[in-house]
């Protein structure tokens, strides 16, 4: 990489002319000038922020909301249109192309602005939403659930760099309070809203809701977001596009994920299949490093992970996502399988953590302003793993306080843990590689959270198998074999022996037990790539005064 990114590459990696090594993230907005990384830096006055993070707020509220509030309908769609063996894909569908997408969209960003970027993802989240009202049947359903992905990425890697940009070091907790604040409010609304507009209006209206919310989002950005101008623009350069690159990392993204989330379900693990995809995934892999090293402006450019921070960063990240399956996945079971909780009592179970979490993400500035964002992000992963490690400890069947006071303590933890870790890592760089460097640490996540999904998933069937069949002979029989048929089994107890119902909620708390062990190895990783990657002192470049 060449020219200002490459200058900016420099100080960022070490902490040379224009940054700090300050741990603890240093001080305000510095003098007028040019931006580390490139692009002059205009004034941001504070009474000009408020419509642009309304807007920020209302283009994540759409991301936040999708999966809780579709997830409710999914018995009114599938009865609707059919397609139950296949409606898993709602989601599949969203989460590859948000995924797949997301590096792509953090070098435009980086190229174009952020405004062209966030006003297309919404644009083309509206078409896909307004789509899928009008989908037909499950196949076009799925189809209109892809292309609302392609605007989700956008959505939520812009957002969180143009949060970045607004606010200097100092002042930034507040807007990523606010921004985790929506996914909290949206875990906990997303599913009585999803459930009120499937029973009283039509499954339909869970997507034309987003109309009204996206649009007031456009207008606010298209009125009231300015940018800085680019590094070239006035030499009237035309920006270089790795169109081979970016094709290259959607199709091997692509490939792996899909890849994980139909193996172990589709078909076996070690199955032609399953071989065939990871062995595709792993050639696309390597011809996306090949089209990367030669591209002169690279969709994930090397310095991604040649810089300890970042690369310690996305580690830690993507060990965060693996670590989520556990509460976000398997513990709704738990709770209803286990503790006999109805579906609303285990998502609140479950929706505790998100209570905690943006509280405690908003207070984490009073610790690393101290102590650092290393130190900071150790102590919360430090404690989220011990909190993991308590709940195989809990009683059974135990009462349903029990893993909300844990779910309560693991996201007080993780708000120490994440929260400073972003902030850091885009503190580290210039405007100009803010959202690559962004994109790569959600990028990281997500794929870790499709990582985890399958890992922990096989760790759960493989614990339940085991354990029916070690099953007496006298309650074998009629015995389910997987995670969701035993749900279903323990939510008809007309079906079983008192006997049966009791060795198979045993079953399910042994099985979400070890899944909860393996998350906390997780977490684990995690403190390995801060202990043994992360510098001791991220090199924090001087703050350049934020787009207005």
């Amino acid at each position: 990489m060449s020219g200002a990114g490459s200058s900016a590459g420099k100080a960022g990696s070490t902490g040379g002319t224009g940054s700090t090594n300050d741990a603890a993230g240093g001080g305000g907005p510095a003098p007028a000038g040019p931006i580390p990384g490139g692009g002059p830096a205009p004034a941001a006055p504070d009474a000009r922020r408020g419509p642009v993070v309304a807007a920020l707020m209302l283009g994540m509220a759409l991301a936040a909301l999708d999966g809780t509030i579709v997830s409710t309908a999914v018995p009114q769609i599938v009865g609707d249109l059919g397609g139950f063996a296949v409606f898993s894909w709602l989601f599949s569908g969203y989460l590859l192309a948000v995924t797949v997408t997301l590096p792509v969209y953090g070098k435009l960003s980086d190229t174009f602005g952020r405004k062209p970027v966030l006003i297309a993802g919404i644009a083309l989240f509206l078409l896909g939403s307004l789509l899928c009202a009008c989908a037909w049947n499950m196949a076009s359903l799925i189809a209109f659930r892809v292309v609302q992905g392609l605007g989700g990425g956008a959505i939520q890697g812009t957002v969180q760099t143009i949060a970045a940009d607004l606010y200097p070091l100092k002042e930034r907790p507040k807007i990523q309070a606010k921004l985790s604040t929506v996914w909290a409010v949206s875990a906990v609304a997303g599913p009585a809203v999803g459930g009120l507009l499937a029973a009283y209006a039509d499954w339909r209206w869970i997507f034309l809701i987003n109309l009204p919310v996206g649009a007031t989002a456009l207008w606010l950005v298209v009125r009231h977001l300015h940018e800085p101008a680019r590094p070239g623009a006035k030499d009237h350069q035309a920006p270089r596009i790795d169109w081979a690159g970016a094709l290259a990392v959607f199709a091997c993204g692509g490939l792996l994920l899909f890849a994980l989330v139909q193996g172990g379900v589709a078909w076996p693990w070690l199955s032609a299949p399953s071989l065939a995809l990871f062995g595709g995934s792993a050639l696309l892999a390597a011809l996306t490093v090949v089209i990367e090293r030669r591209a002169a402006e690279p969709v994930i450019p090397g310095w991604v992970w040649r810089r300890r921070t970042i690369a310690a960063v996305n580690l830690a990240l993507g060990a965060l996502g693996l670590l989520m399956v556990a509460p976000t996945v398997f513990l709704p079971t738990y709770a209803q399988a286990v503790l006999g909780l109805g579906p609303i009592a285990a998502g609140f179970v479950m929706s505790v953590m998100t209570l905690s979490w943006p509280l405690s993400a908003a207070l984490s500035q009073h610790a690393y302003t101290r102590i650092g964002f290393r130190l900071t992000a150790i102590i919360g992963i430090s404690c989220s793993t011990l909190i993991l490690l308590a709940f195989p400890l809990l009683p059974f069947p135990g009462a349903a306080w029990q893993p909300a006071l844990i779910m309560l303590l693991l996201g007080a933890a993780l708000g120490l843990f994440q929260l400073p870790l972003i902030v850091g890592v885009q503190s580290t760089v210039g405007y100009a590689e803010r959202g690559t460097t962004t994109a790569s640490v959600l990028f990281c996540r997500q794929v870790g959270q499709s990582v985890g999904a399958a890992l922990f998933g096989a760790i759960a069937n493989a614990t339940l198998a085991s354990r029916l069949a070690a099953a007496p002979d006298g309650i074998r029989h009629g015995l389910p074999g997987d995670l969701d048929s035993v749900s279903h089994a323990l939510a008809d107890p007309g079906s079983l022996t008192a006997e049966a119902a009791d060795y198979l909620r045993r079953a399910v708390d042994t099985a979400v037990d070890h899944v909860y062990v393996g998350a906390a190895v997780a977490g684990f990783l995690a403190l390995l790539a801060l202990v043994f990657v992360a510098p001791r002192r991220f090199p924090v470049i001087t703050e350049e005064t934020p787009p207005d």
